[in-house]
């Protein structure tokens, strides 16, 4: 009788310390849990803006066809002294415009991936997304001297596969905060008003280079000057997400997977 009990003791003496082991642990887990999530893998994202208080902002052009628009707005862009942008060129396009596309190089402006066909990369299988913006880096690679390392899908169109694949092929993907809609034709005033109403500082704002979006070029004068007007400074996609000012968050991704806010722009 006198076994049972001992042995009992020293088993309910082990549960009672094994226990105070594991409430333990879980303290710390708890104490430190900020800590552990800085190792935790986070699932790629795009970039809509970047938070800062600077009054900084970033003009970005896609291109996929024509011939009529793009050396306009660099002419503008240039004659304004506005010395960065981004365009986010196709390659199938640049391919056959290499003189537009070396321009662009000549004026200092950034360069970014437009893909290649333009089709809806989320509507693809994992081969194809990869062997579009592969095909597209190899061209824009060679074209410009430089190789890419941001870009805009065609009609700002993706899903979580496609910011995975990206990611793995060194890209990050770039949406925009404030849609000018210059797409729709809507009217120079009403591209102008647009931006300059919506612009914040950290602003990427989607605008159009491409023959279909014949109100741009007439929009862009007003636009530089009101902006210049409220404090702003033109940099490119890169120099924006650089900053360091921004609040303790180098940079905002919105979820990449929720619906985008503007319907698909024909660029």
């Amino acid at each position: 009788m006198n076994y049972f009990f001992v042995w009992n003791g020293r088993r309910i003496k082990r549960v009672f310390f094994l226990t105070l082991a594991v409430l333990l642990s879980a303290g710390v887990v708890w104490a430190e849990k900020d800590n552990i999530s800085v190792f935790a893998p986070h699932p790629p994202a795009a970039v809509y803006n970047v938070p800062t208080d600077r009054k900084v902002i970033a003009l970005t052009f896609d291109i996929s066809w024509g011939d009529k628009r793009a050396e306009p707005i660099v002419d503008i862009l240039k004659n304004k002294e506005v010395a960065n942008a981004t365009f986010f060129l196709s390659s199938p396009w640049s391919k056959t415009h290499p003189e537009l596309v070396q321009k662009i190089v000549d004026s200092g402006f950034e360069i970014g991936s437009h893909g290649h066909k333009h089709e809806n990369y989320s509507q693809l299988g994992d081969d194809e997304i990869r062997k579009q913006i592969t095909a597209a880096h190899g061209i824009l690679s060679e074209m410009t001297g430089k190789s890419p390392n941001l870009i805009r899908m065609p009609n700002g169109d993706f899903d979580k596969r496609v910011l995975r694949i990206a990611e793995d092929l060194n890209y990050k993907v770039v949406q925009w905060d404030t849609d000018s809609l210059d797409w729709k034709n809507p009217g120079v005033e009403n591209i102008v008003q647009r931006v300059v109403t919506k612009a914040h500082p950290g602003d990427i704002v989607l605008l159009h280079a491409s023959d279909s979006c014949k109100q741009t070029h007439e929009a862009l004068p007003a636009i530089i000057d009101q902006l210049r007007a409220k404090g702003y400074e033109f940099v490119t996609v890169s120099q924006l997400m650089s900053q360091t000012e921004t609040k303790g968050s180098p940079v905002q991704d919105k979820s990449a997977w929720n619906e985008l806010a503007a319907p698909l722009s024909l660029s």
